[in-house]
Order: C-alpha cells, then sequence, then structure tokens
C-alpha cells in the first residue's frame, strides 16, 4: 500500500517517516540514500526533536500553561510543528525526520502520525564506540562539545564510559531504542544493521521500501553525496556526517582496547527475536532457520 497525503481543507500535509537508532551506524547513509528519491526529503537530525521535547515541556504537569492546553490543543501544537518546519518543502509528499529522540517518543509519534514507520539504523555497540572515537583521535586539535570537562575527554577509557552514560550519546540512543523495541508500538519500528546497509544497500532498500509502503526508486549506490561541515565544525568533530561517494563495507581493526572492545560488543539486544514485534533486517546465518514472527533474515 502507498501512503496517500493527507487532507485537511485545501491544504495537503505529507507522510511522515522517522529515522532513529543508534550513533554512527549508518543514518546518514540512509538518509543520503533515500534523498536521492524526488518523493522524499530526508536528511541528518533537524531541531523538529528538540522542539518537539520543548513544547512538551510546556504542556506538562508544573507548567503555568499546562492547565489552560486541552489534549486536542497539544496534538494540534505538535502536529503543526511538522507541518510548519517542512512547509517550505511543498513538492515532498514523503518526509524522512530523523533525531535519536524518536524511539524514546513513539506512543506521541503513532497518536500524531498513525501511519508512521520508525527506522532504527543499529550497529553492534563495541564498533559505535570505535567510530566515534575515531572521529575524536582525528581532530587531535579541538576539544569537541560530546565531552563536558577534561575529566570525561582525558582517555579512551574516560571518553567511552561518558558516551555509555543513560543520559549521554551512545547510552541514551541505545537505552531509546531498547524501550521502542520491547515497547506496544514496535510494530511500526524497523531495525537496519549499519553492515548489511553498506554490504548490501539494494537489498536493504527494497526492504524498507515494503516497510514504509512506498513504490520502489532505483538508486545510485556509486555516487553518493552528503556532507555537513559546518555542523560538525561547531561540533568539534570534522568529518562526522560526510559520507563516502560509494557504499561499501570496509574492514577495519578496531582501535579501542581489547577489554574495552568486548565491554561492549555483546549489547545488540535486536539479535534476540524473542519478546519483541519489531522488524529487524539481520544476516541469515547458513543453515539457520527464519526467525519467527515478522522479523527478516536476507542472505548477504
Amino acid at each position: 500500500m502507498v501512503y496517500s497525503r493527507r487532507k485537511n481543507g485545501l491544504n495537503s500535509h505529507p507522510a511522515f517517516h522517522f529515522i532513529s537508532g543508534l550513533p554512527r551506524s549508518g543514518s546518514t547513509l540512509l538518509a543520503a540514500l533515500l534523498q536521492q528519491n524526488p518523493r522524499f526529503h530526508a536528511g541528518m537530525t533537524s531541531p523538529v526533536g528538540s522542539l518537539f521535547s520543548s513544547m512538551l515541556n510546556q504542556f506538562g504537569a508544573g507548567s503555568e500553561f499546562g492547565p489552560v492546553i486541552t489534549q486536542a490543543q497539544r496534538k494540534r501544537l505538535l502536529q503543526g510543528l511538522f507541518y510548519n518546519y517542512y512547509a517550505e518543502l511543498g513538492g515532498s509528499p514523503v518526509i524522512f525526520d530523523t533525531n535519536r529522540l524518536w524511539c524514546s517518543k513513539l506512543p506521541a509519534l503513532m497518536e500524531l502520525f498513525p501511519d508512521a514507520r520508525v527506522i532504527a539504523c543499529v550497529r553492534n555497540v563495541a564498533w559505535v564506540m570505535d567510530s566515534i572515537e575515531r572521529r575524536y583521535r582525528a581532530n587531535p586539535f579541538e576539544n569537541t562539545k560530546l565531552f563536558s570537562d577534561e575529566t570525561e575527554r582525558n582517555t579512551v577509557y574516560s571518553r567511552v564510559d561518558t558516551l555509555a552514560q543513560r543520559n549521554r550519546l551512545v547510552g541514551f540512543a541505545w537505552a531509546a531504542l531498547k524501550e521502542a523495541y520491547y515497547g506496544e508500538h514496535a510494530k511500526s519500528l524497523l531495525l537496519v544493521e549499519y553492515d548489511l546497509l553498506a554490504q548490501a544497500p539494494e537489498k536493504v532498500l527494497r526492504l524498507i521500501y515494503d516497510f514504509i509502503g512506498e513504490p520502489y526508486f532505483e538508486h545510485d549506490v556509486e555516487h553518493l553525496h552528503y556532507d555537513a561541515p559546518a555542523f560538525d565544525q561547531a561540533l568539534g568533530l570534522a568529518g562526522l556526517h560526510k559520507v563516502r561517494p560509494r557504499v561499501a563495507l570496509e574492514p577495519r581493526t578496531t582501535i579501542l582496547p581489547p577489554d574495552l572492545f568486548e565491554q561492549y560488543a555483546n549489547l545488540d539486544f535486536w539479535r534476540s527475536a524473542r519478546h519483541s514485534a519489531a522488524n529487524v533486517i539481520r544476516a541469515k546465518e547458513a543453515g539457520s532457520p527464519q526467525p519467527n514472527g515478522t522479523q527478516t533474515s536476507m542472505p548477504v
């Protein structure tokens, strides 16, 4: 089924979907691929998530305005945030908003946009840490904003442990993803492993198109372009969102100490299909049966 644009009087609104998941797991690569489709708009993390949280704070208990804003008004205001932020994209019937926050906001998103789907990019957490550490070391004359002081940034151990905290870059995204994976709206969630997206992009994209109910578009995986140098420079991590022109998986050896790598190597809970209705695109091991439920194994 192809999702139609919603009608509201004389105005039409685009269909919204969301890109979320773990950092350094292919969300920018996925957005760079999706934006090749002229029907789609996709990009790196937008400010909509932060604005969404700020509005919720104004509505909530303890706010002086909370008692005078009805539930219906709250819903219209939050929907209006999406519609108005993307109003200039009148020619894009399908919009993907990217933010790691969305996995923790599925109940609200499903209330606002019942047909929406969330694509969560995932990767072994040890390799997520490795990727961030590589970006940090590639900018040795910069103090990235990922760390608030010298205590947090002084060694690879303190840097990785800081990132893993539940309110920091990796720890929050991992906890939010796990909440969504086992939550009541898991059927609206599709997990995409980075290694598969890089190794077999066309196969993965076809499954994504099936999931969101859109006709497939032939993507060019040999000539990609995406970069955000101003944003990355402000963060103190140049090259963070630069996508290589060709989609490919590049094997490498980790730069993390072995004990630190092993500490984070076994946190990929999505490898188990038990107790979750989420959709997962994962590599199928030779001789292994298809997983139960809606989860999908893909030979590569």
